[in-house]
């Protein structure tokens, strides 16, 4: 897999806000595919100053590995909250050009539309890509909420609340797992918030995170 968009990644936070701005006039909310077989998860691991990708594709939804790959490079940019796919963008795209199968939906462990300019990680990606993509974060970067039921499968909508007063949801706050903390969904492009709510919740195997994004994260941190 390899962008059908690029940019320069070689900026300062303050000129990677402007770039977000800009990109998030593409963000594409749509059905998605009719039809998913495959899914993939992607995570990164840092240590010190050198990032390792993992993307891991399985079917869907017996949940079974078809391809696993990981990229490796040095960290270039710093960590700067809300401008995290800069520091992590480019080991991922690395790692996606690897991928011998183009899976129909790409979990992120970080944000999408839940994001203060609607532009995490899994936005950022999906635009470049213009691949169904989503964002489940394990902690909240913006918005208020509710909190769900406490038995798997509940939810409860993410807000946000401009200047002027008016209100966007931009998530949900999702119960993979009874009694455990919920994890954070949001659409990345084209794809609508139902859909990504779904996708998430048939990914689990009892656990909190996502099959796609528990694989991912093993292999990012080097557990396995």
């Amino acid at each position: 897999m390899r962008p059908v968009l690029s940019h320069c990644w070689d900026l300062g936070p303050k000129e990677a806000i402007v770039l977000q701005r800009q990109l998030c006039e593409r963000i594409v909310i749509q059905d998605g595919p009719d039809e998913i077989e495959c899914v993939a998860g992607v995570d990164v691991g840092i240590k010190r100053d050198h990032a390792r990708a993992a993307v891991v594709i399985l079917s869907f939804p017996k949940l079974q590995e078809i391809e696993h790959v990981i990229a490796e490079r040095p960290i270039e940019f710093p960590y700067v909250p809300g401008l995290l796919s800069f520091r992590e963008a480019p080991v991922i795209l690395d790692a996606l050009a690897k991928l011998n199968h183009v899976p129909d939906v790409i979990l992120f462990d970080g944000q999408g539309y839940a994001h203060p300019r609607r532009m995490g990680i899994a936005t950022h990606i999906g635009i470049l890509l213009d691949h169904p993509t989503l964002g489940c974060a394990k902690s909240r970067l913006t918005g208020s909420y509710q909190e769900p039921g406490n038995e798997r499968g509940r939810y409860s909508l993410l807000y946000d609340t401009a200047d002027d007063g008016s209100i966007t949801v931009i998530g949900a706050v999702v119960r993979t797992r009874t009694n455990v903390k919920p994890v954070y969904v949001s659409i990345g492009h084209k794809t609508r918030l139902d859909k990504v709510i779904d996708i998430v919740l048939a990914c689990g195997r009892g656990l909190k995170l996502p099959e796609p994004l528990r694989m991912a994260h093993r292999l990012a941190s080097g557990s396995s």
